[in-house]
């Protein structure tokens, strides 16, 4: 499934970055935000797709029960995080001759790379974590990967939408929820300590809402 995952995501991405569309080419500027914002959907997509197993088979193959046996309930979530987030890791690596080629071609802003790869690793994590719960809640994978799309698309698309035609708080508030509204902030260069914080403050939601999954499958 890495293998897979990793060589569909270059050819994707790779795709779309140079061929096809908007490509670097193109809008004639050394700069990476065509494969920014090509890997935002493309991440969202992939990311269920990375995590539907994580939990989900040992709840299938029964190994869970003997893993909350043996290891904490926290250990066994965190594991198959950082497992997911240095999977993740690797693949943004090798988008790196991507930089290497567009700086070649002009002068391309490095802290608007950073502040992009940034942003792309803060969503993923939260992608992740919202994987990790839908696989906690089914023994099937198919299952888990939708409801991991379903859930990540009110972040992704449906709250934006929304707060386009809402006024005050409400629109607000909405807006706060939508992911794009922090990711493209980042991938712009504006760090603003609101953007980590939702980012991480749902991932943590998530993941402790996985952990309560396992404590109760564990106390029956």
């Amino acid at each position: 499934m890495a293998y897979v995952i990793i060589i569909t995501f270059l050819g994707f991405t790779g795709f779309f970055t140079w061929i096809y569309g908007t490509d670097i080419f193109l809008i004639n500027q050394a700069s990476l935000r065509s494969f920014f914002d090509i890997s935002y959907w493309t991440l969202f997509f992939f990311i269920p797709a990375i995590t539907m197993r994580m939990i989900s088979e040992d709840n299938k193959t029964g190994t869970i029960d003997f893993l909350i046996a043996k290891v904490k309930t926290i250990e066994i979530v965190l594991g198959k995080f950082l497992s997911c987030i240095i999977l993740l890791s690797i693949i943004l690596a090798f988008t790196l001759p991507y930089y290497f080629s567009v700086s070649r071609l002009g002068n391309i802003d490095n802290a608007s790379v950073i502040c992009g790869y940034s942003g792309l690793i803060l969503m993923s994590i939260m992608y992740i974590s919202i994987g990790i719960f839908a696989s906690c809640i089914t023994d099937n994978q198919v299952i888990s990967l939708i409801i991991a799309l379903c859930t990540g698309i009110f972040f992704q698309l449906f709250f934006g939408l929304i707060a386009d035609n809402s006024v005050g708080l409400t629109g607000e508030i909405l807006y706060f929820l939508s992911i794009y509204s922090h990711f493209d902030n980042i991938s712009k260069g504006i760090i603003d300590s609101g953007d980590i914080i939702y980012f991480f403050s749902f991932s943590i939601v998530f993941l402790y809402m996985a952990i309560l999954v396992i404590d109760r499958r564990k106390s029956r």
